[in-house]
């Protein structure tokens, strides 16, 4: 694994997103809706970015840079809201999976993060995203997308 990990993401998709209304608070609410993305490869495969375009007007951001001295990936997030990155989260792939952690804040909490890329079948790749608040023992998935290619 190593710099091609992320090749599998290249292109356009449709994206369906289930998105837990209320985080950290044993809510099963969730939000579901579809958005768009692209995803271009760059530095020969060590890094590649994505653009999100959300219904509700709003566009994400991922920028994905491949260490290969340390052999991990950084994930770097922004939205045309914020116009920020938001804090790293770092990781590597085991096989189809890539496991990808960080720490950030919800609201005033600082909460530990977690991204898992996995391929799943040929064409059909998911995001998951967690917050943990007890050091990393237990895991609250609050956002889930799982991508199909797009028709042009």
């Amino acid at each position: 694994m190593g710099m091609d990990d992320f090749d599998f993401l290249i292109g356009r998709w449709r994206v369906a997103n289930r998105r837990l209304k209320h985080r950290l608070v044993g809510s099963d609410d969730w939000d579901e809706f579809e958005a768009l993305g692209e995803i271009r490869s760059l530095f020969d495969g060590a890094a590649n970015i994505d653009e999100i375009i959300f219904p509700d007007g709003m566009r994400g951001l991922t920028l994905r840079l491949y260490d290969p001295v340390r052999k991990v990936w950084s994930l770097h997030w922004t939205t045309n809201e914020t116009g920020v990155l938001f804090p790293v989260v770092t990781g590597s792939f085991d096989g189809d999976r890539g496991v990808f952690y960080g720490a950030d804040r919800e609201g005033e909490q600082p909460v530990d993060v977690r991204f898992i890329w996995s391929r799943g079948t040929p064409g059909a790749p998911r995001w998951e995203q967690a917050f943990s608040v007890d050091g990393r023992q237990t895991w609250e998935t609050n956002w889930i997308m799982d991508l199909r290619p797009a028709d042009d």
